[in-house]
């Protein structure tokens, strides 16, 4: 069944996904507020995503959106662990507390998470059921979902989405391929066997829709493509995308001496997701495959 949700709150409405989630969401009638680190204003609230924040201020929305989170695309420093940690665990928890609190509850909270949930699983299929895996990624995936419990406990519809690798030219792991890519100095990245988990910008902002109108879905869901690919399937096809060669491997040890544990689970670990419920759900993907995606995404 699907509910009809017109007031929107949005954190994170600046990133990649959230700067096409907007006109999206606008596009089908949704008025949208932002919560923000800046001043507030028109369609704004300000928050410190590290401090409490008054449940007035959430109040009255159809739905809220949280997509805020510290950038994981760089070395894992102790201080920069820490800042992962906190903007996930403390920014989720204290939001929804909030619309816990909040005196007109949203109908739905939807909340980011990340494939990172499962860890290294080589080629064993994932679905929202498969337990949680080892490492950093894993652990924070974990307190990042169990952090919206105050939004369940308070019988709002509550859905963490376990977003893959998000294709998009203006950010993410996509973005950050594409200069060397285009200059033909792409490559395998480890012995390219691991699997990734990816998901065109445009579904992913159809997924959430699709989510928050959905009121059968709660829980973990699945935000990846139908049809994972290996590292080798993902270089080759991205290097025809943009009619360029591949021929640069980059070896784990490299990846390990540059990057470190960064780079061990986020660049060489497989995972091999599955969208179970969105499929289940009858979400239906406008970019299965990921050369059309790809396409999409290029603007080709």
């Amino acid at each position: 069944m699907a509910a009809k949700l017109s007031r929107i709150l949005i954190s994170g409405a600046s990133g990649p996904v959230g700067a096409a989630l907007v006109p999206f969401l606008e596009e089908r009638g949704c008025r949208i507020t932002r919560l923000t680190r800046g001043p507030a204003g028109d369609g704004q609230i300000s928050w410190d995503p590290s401090q409490p924040i008054a449940p007035e201020a959430v109040s009255g929305f159809d739905a809220v959106i949280h997509l805020a989170g510290e950038s994981i695309a760089e070395r894992w420093t102790a201080a920069k662990k820490a800042k992962i940690v906190n903007s996930r665990k403390l920014g989720t928890g204290n939001l929804a507390r909030a619309v816990a609190q909040a005196k007109e509850k949203p109908r739905v909270f939807v909340s980011a998470s990340a494939v990172g949930y499962y860890g290294d699983r080589g080629d064993e299929v994932l679905r929202e059921d498969s337990p949680s895996g080892k490492g950093f990624a894993a652990e924070i995936c974990r307190e990042w979902e169990a952090a919206t419990a105050p939004a369940t406990q308070a019988g709002i519809r509550t859905v963490q989405m376990r977003i893959g690798m998000v294709l998009s030219p203006k950010g993410g792991g996509l973005a950050q391929m594409l200069p060397p890519f285009r200059m033909g100095v792409g490559g395998n990245i480890g012995n390219g066997r691991q699997w990734t988990s990816w998901i065109d910008v445009h579904d992913l902002t159809g997924a959430i829709y699709h989510t928050m109108t959905t009121e059968s879905l709660q829980g973990p869901v699945n935000a990846v493509a139908p049809n994972a690919v290996t590292n080798a399937e993902f270089t080759r096809t991205l290097a025809e995308a943009l009619s360029r060669p591949a021929f640069f491997h980059v070896p784990a040890f490299a990846v390990k001496l540059l990057f470190g544990q960064m780079g061990e689970e986020i660049l060489l670990s497989s995972l091999r997701v599955e969208p179970a419920k969105l499929l289940a759900s009858g979400y239906a993907f406008r970019f299965p495959a990921l050369r059309s995606a790809l396409m999409d995404v290029l603007g080709k």
